[in-house]
């Protein structure tokens, strides 16, 4: 089915323009409401509504109210909260459905929402299919006037969050003494972040905690982790931890001021659950973005890597399918299932920093767990959508790609995959060395815009 409003990650748009207006909004929240109310058990069906920080999140944070309060729905309105909690909240606060307003690591013009069910886990893509359709055709199904729904704003959805966080790692995680740069991207966890590595024990310096309304995600965060490396090496902190702009991805730095990235964490944190007889299925699950040289690592040890779409949806589709109970992507999203149900960065920092203290390694150490192999993409962009998949489904393409990847061998490999949110195929090309990459990147990417 061709989608109109959902993409890899929820609906996501610019506010304001295309299809992303508060009359959306409104339509979500009534299709949503329909849809779940169907399912509900509860006499008096609710939604759990979060934000981060953009402008546009009053806007669209109405709307959404006022779409389930006219099909009957109560709303719980928990305000700025990154989008790991909002999933967590739903869940223990036996809501029918969560919704997160947010574009996650976009700029302030974007926004979006991000659904969730009863279980706290995303939704599939055959309801988000369902919904598209009543997005559009929802019969008329307005509650009687004594039937309409209620807002209120829960005060302690903070603090529930923090202690859920506190209690998914070891109940003995004390940070007395450890120095910490946390970036919040001025975003959704400005202020649950600083305070929960505070709470533990640590010696806390914060960045990216005062959001405007427009600066989300701007020169900070885990899309700019150089400030948090630069802070970490002026203060002589321990590490770095950086989220993105609704927190449910992180990025680390260790000591030195070097960059962890996703796959780095993967590897240091399935290590020590591996040998510590915690990790089940015997596997990590990551996208196919992930390095060959995170999976040259698992094998060493006896794992498997697990590769999926590119999507911390799929990642956690593929978890539940396989009995597997961690993964993520590179990119920073890490799954811990037996806690969460979704990606969580400061959960995902806090095992981290867990593991750091039960080895007793420095952040160097556990950051360069494998060796990676240098990794290039080029982006071929196109006149629109559509163009981009036929580029991706012709034959052409897949003779090109597997004349590549069979004269790479084991030494390499190559993906090209279309963008969920541009019109862009984008050409990735990983080897055992540079030179490789360099010799068959150019060169594919040129047989395939040809």
């Amino acid at each position: 089915m061709s989608r109109k409003y959902f993409g890899t990650d929820g609906i996501r748009g610019t506010a304001n323009e295309g299809f992303m207006t508060p009359d959306l909004a409104l339509r979500v929240g009534q299709a949503a409401g329909h849809y779940f109310k169907r399912k509900s058990h509860h006499p008096k069906p609710t939604v759990l509504i979060g934000k981060d920080v953009r402008l546009s999140g009053y806007m669209f944070e109405y709307a959404l109210v006022a779409g389930f309060t006219s099909v009957g729905f109560n709303c719980l309105l928990v305000g700025p909260m990154p989008t790991p909690a909002v999933a967590y909240l739903t869940r223990s606060m036996r809501a029918d459905l969560g919704i997160m307003i947010s574009a996650s690591h976009n700029p302030f013009e974007d926004n979006g929402m991000k659904i969730f069910g009863p279980d706290g886990f995303k939704l599939s893509d055959a309801n988000e299919e369902d919904l598209e359709t009543l997005i559009d055709d929802m019969p008329p199904v307005l509650a009687a006037p004594d039937q309409i729904g209620k807002a209120v704003r829960i005060d302690d959805a903070t603090g529930r969050y923090m202690e859920f966080c506190k209690n998914s790692v070891d109940g003995d995680l004390d940070l007395t003494g450890m120095r910490i740069v946390v970036d919040a991207a001025n975003g959704a966890t400005y202020k649950v972040a600083s305070k929960l590595f505070w709470e533990l024990g640590a010696q806390v310096i914060r960045l990216g905690t005062e959001p405007d309304g427009f600066n989300i995600n701007r020169e900070c965060g885990a899309l700019h982790p150089e400030n948090m490396a630069s802070y970490v090496k002026d203060h002589g902190a321990d590490l770095g931890i950086a989220l993105d702009g609704d927190g449910d991805r992180l990025i680390i730095c260790d000591e030195k001021g070097q960059v962890i990235d996703g796959d780095q964490i993967m590897a240091a944190v399935g290590s020590y659950m591996h040998k510590h007889g915690l990790l089940k299925g015997g596997a990590v699950v990551a996208t196919q973005m992930s390095n060959m040289g995170l999976e040259k690592h698992l094998k060493s040890i006896g794992l498997d890597l697990i590769r999926t779409q590119v999507g911390d949806r799929y990642v956690m589709e593929a978890m539940r399918e396989g009995g597997y109970n961690f993964g993520g992507e590179a990119s920073g999203h890490l799954i811990l299932s037996d806690y969460a149900t979704t990606g969580d960065g400061l959960l995902a920092g806090l095992k981290f920093l867990e593991v750091m203290k039960a080895e007793g390694a420095r952040a160097s150490v556990l950051g360069s767990t494998f060796k990676a192999f240098p990794q290039k993409m080029n982006n071929i962009r196109l006149g629109n959508f559509d163009e981009a998949a036929a580029l991706m489904g012709s034959d052409k393409t897949k003779a090109v790609v597997d004349a590549a990847s069979e004269k790479l061998g084991g030494s390499g490999r190559v993906l090209v995959r279309k963008s969920g949110t541009e019109p862009l195929v984008r050409v990735m090309v990983e080897a055992e060395d540079m030179a490789l990459v360099d010799e068959h990147l150019g060169h594919l990417t040129e047989q395939i815009q040809g």
